[in-house]
């Protein structure tokens, strides 16, 4: 499992031009889910992301976790996160688990950071969406639940 994590001071998702999910200081994650994933890599991945250091303390070093700031998080399933450029043109998506595995997974991620007491807001799973974001910093992470 795969999540591109952003600090961000707003963030919000559109469908069709409705807003699908939005939220204030905290984190956007975009998540890819691969076809060997299990549940043990969505809860890993939401426990990462509940408790990364990235928001600053009162001296203004990132010492805070999104928990401890009291912040929100958007999360948005992201398929091309495993998008393969290495050869040709065209990513090849193949290490992509498919619709029908993924959902649950990331279902299970959406669980497990709701468990740590986080607002979770989510974009809707498998559509086209727009999605909006003021990085604070700027502050950009991977987390991979598993090495390549």
């Amino acid at each position: 499992m795969r999540a591109v994590v952003q600090r961000v001071s707003r963030a919000h998702v559109e469908v069709d031009g409705e807003i699908a999910g939005a939220i204030g200081r905290g984190l956007l994650v975009l998540l890819g889910v691969a076809v060997d994933d299990t549940e043990d890599d969505a809860h890993y991945v939401a426990e990462k992301v509940a408790h990364l250091r990235i928001f600053p303390d009162e001296s203004g070093k990132m010492n805070r976790s999104v928990l401890e700031a009291g912040g929100e998080v958007l999360a948005v399933s992201q398929f091309t996160l495993y998008g393969d450029t290495r050869r040709g043109r065209r990513p090849s998506f193949t290490r992509s688990a498919p619709a029908e595995a993924a959902l649950p997974l990331y279902r299970r991620f959406v669980e497990a950071l709701r468990a740590t007491g986080l607002t979770v807001r989510e974009g809707v799973f498998g559509a086209m969406m727009a999605v909006s974001l003021v990085n604070d910093g700027p502050v950009t992470l991977i987390v991979d639940s598993r090495p390549d």
